[in-house]
């Protein structure tokens, strides 16, 4: 039975090539995305179906008036269609809890 991939709404993202029947994936399966898009890179991929994916960033210390890297990192639902491997670039999006640590889902994936 050949399923049909769903829209998410996020311009610049295309469905994966690749079907899968993962109830968690937001092209395939029920779960609605919403809110931030965070780019990152996977640093671990190591648990099922779950990647950690840090993201660097630079904040403001106005005392010293210089900026400081900041990195944090974020657990995200790594979908088989996509299936993102240890340092890839992806594109995470934001939805309902789906466990303690993860509320994010991997939406795109670049090599």
């Amino acid at each position: 039975m050949r399923m049909v991939a769903r829209n998410i709404g996020v311009p610049g993202v295309n469905p994966p090539e690749r079907e899968c029947e993962d109830p968690f994936c937001p092209f395939h399966g029920k779960i609605s995305v919403r809110g931030r898009i965070i780019e990152g890179i996977v640093v671990s991929a190591k648990m099922h179906r779950t990647v950690v994916v840090q993201r660097d960033y630079l904040k403001y210390d106005p005392k010293y008036k210089r900026y400081e890297k900041r990195r944090s990192r974020i657990h995200a639902h790594n979908p088989p269609c996509i299936n993102a491997k240890e340092g890839d670039k992806v594109k995470i999006m934001e939805c309902r809890p789906l466990s303690k640590t993860v509320s994010y889902v991997v939406i795109f994936k670049r090599g």
